[in-house]
């Protein structure tokens, strides 16, 4: 039974790393279908007051913390998280049990030129055989039909979404019926990028810290500052926030 905590505005599993590829695994050699989501600070806030992707955030089967303000929050608010699972980690250690157990994924998102790229290193790095399909992330509202199809007919068993938050979300949210042949859907946000070698990930001690928004600021300044910046001191807000509520409620109830 996973165990699922509530806390501003969004459900989180309670899991490690190791647990939530079980859970996956068991998932797709069963021929189950499950849909995947994680949150960070930034989506938290997004939420907040987007009540559509609210709703595509918690609907999602297995909701993921990546991010290590995410568990410190869930600290503080007393309902603690056991570990950070990061998307693009997740990600990785995926493909490679796809790799070992001959699952097949479609790799969805970026620019052409990325997601080539990115097809084009997993089928060096393991095989070629990985690979149900790819398209790049552009394509209009009135394409997104046509696209879910395209998935859904290419034998994947898994989808990897690296488009921004909210499309990928509510993409994959509206079209579940017509994913329904895809075991496993998953949004995995700029990591197609990092996989690329287009953008450089944090050093594991600054992650550990919690400054891997620092280090993505740092490299794209103009994309990032509002995200991280205004959207770091809105989520430190909401749990402050929430923090005193809570308080007050433990006392009123007292």
């Amino acid at each position: 039974m996973i165990s699922r905590i509530y806390i501003l505005n969004t459900c989180i599993d309670n899991l490690t790393m190791h647990e939530t590829l079980k859970i996956i695994d068991d998932t797709i050699s069963n021929n189950k279908r499950l849909s995947h989501v994680v949150v960070n600070a930034s989506k938290i806030v997004e939420l907040q007051e987007d009540i559509e992707l609210r709703q595509s955030v918690n609907s999602c089967d297995l909701i993921n913390a990546d991010g290590q303000s995410v568990v410190w929050a869930s600290q503080l608010l007393g309902k603690s998280l056991k570990e950070r699972v990061a998307g693009i980690d997740l990600m990785e250690n995926l493909i490679k049990v796809s790799h070992e157990k001959g699952y097949k994924i479609f790799f969805l998102g970026a620019k052409q030129e990325i997601v080539l790229d990115v097809v084009s290193h997993y089928s060096e790095k393991y095989s070629e055989q990985i690979i149900a399909g790819f398209r790049n992330g552009y394509f209009s509202k009135a394409q997104e039909k046509e696209v879910a199809l395209e998935i859904s007919n290419s034998g994947a068993q898994l989808l990897f979404v690296a488009i921004s938050s909210p499309k990928k979300e509510n993409f994959m949210h509206q079209y579940k019926k017509e994913l329904s042949n895809v075991n496993f859907t998953m949004g995995v946000g700029g990591s197609f990028d990092v996989v690329a070698g287009l953008v450089k990930r944090a050093p594991l001690w600054i992650q550990k810290l919690g400054l891997e928004w620092l280090y993505r600021l740092i490299q794209e300044p103009r994309r990032m500052w509002k995200r991280y910046l205004i959207g770091n001191t809105k989520f430190i807000f909401i749990v402050f926030k929430e923090t005193i509520r809570s308080l007050n409620k433990k006392v009123f109830n007292f």
